[in-house]
């Protein structure tokens, strides 16, 4: 059963990327990095994007937003599993539109795109993480999702991964 189109402005496109579109995909991820203001961690690069999305093994989907035929946002997706639930969920890793873009319902084109997808694969919940100063969490909060002031987010870089396993 497909699940019902929502309204998006008629400018608007939305996408599965294609092999061919890696250099703007990894265009739309470094002007997000500029925003988040961590430009100097990316160090992905179209190979890894191209094998990551289309190799032997796919872990992560991602969809590029065009506005007229100009490519001006982009949002990068992958599975997750709740235990609780016992049910898959939709992870949204990256969701940016670009800035002089925004406030055009491009952001919320692309965050329903998931939320269309997570229902029609019967996902029990959609999640994602933002930056506290981030001014889209109002958006997210008026679009219904809520923060998990419960949870803590931890990592484990390259580095620490390193000191517990070294080579």
């Amino acid at each position: 059963m497909k699940t019902k189109e929502y309204n998006k402005p008629e400018e608007l496109d939305i996408r599965p990327v294609i092999e061919q579109d890696m250099s703007t995909l990894l265009s739309l991820i470094e002007e997000l990095a500029v925003y988040e203001k961590l430009a100097d961690q990316v160090v992905n690069n179209e190979t890894a994007l191209r094998k990551i999305l289309f190799g032997k093994k796919v872990y992560v989907e991602a969809e590029i937003a065009y506005w007229k035929g100009e490519p001006v946002g982009m949002v990068l997706f992958f599975h997750n599993y709740s235990t609780f639930l016992g049910q898959q969920g939709l992870y949204i890793e990256d969701l940016f539109v670009k800035e002089e873009y925004r406030g055009k319902g491009i952001g919320k084109a692309l965050l329903l795109e998931c939320v269309r997808l997570a229902k029609e694969r019967g996902c029990g919940r959609v999640e994602w993480v933002t930056l506290h100063w981030n001014p889209a969490r109002k958006f997210f909060e008026k679009m219904g999702a809520y923060p998990m002031s419960d949870w803590v987010n931890y990592r484990l870089d390259r580095k620490a991964i390193n000191k517990l396993l070294p080579d």
